[in-house]
């Protein structure tokens, strides 16, 4: 009979290690500081939370917003530039930028 004993600081260390990559692998958003996508939702104001193919991004009052493409709607390409999830730019892309025609 094996009565080897885990140690349990290195258990809880290593299922750290495995819960965080596996955070960073299901973030493409927060993997880059920079990511094309289309906006799924928005609020009214351009203030507050976005999502942006699939990924939760904060715009702030201090992020710059470019809409030299077109409008920053539901449905439009954008580029984002962002700090773990906080926006610094979010400007209009061309559709072809998200894959559309």
């Amino acid at each position: 009979m094996n009565t080897t004993k885990t140690n349990p600081l290195f258990s809880l260390k290593a299922g750290l290690l495995i819960a965080a990559s596996c955070f960073a692998l299901s973030s493409p958003a927060f993997a880059d500081e920079e990511f094309y996508g289309t906006v799924e939702s928005r609020p009214t104001e351009n203030p507050g939370i976005w999502v942006v193919s699939g990924q939760q991004i904060e715009v702030t009052d201090k992020t710059e917003i470019d809409n030299d493409h077109g409008p920053l709607v539901v449905g439009s390409c954008v580029e984002v530039e962002h700090d773990k999830g906080i926006v610094k730019e979010i400007e209009s892309a061309k559709p072809a930028k998200c894959g559309k025609k």
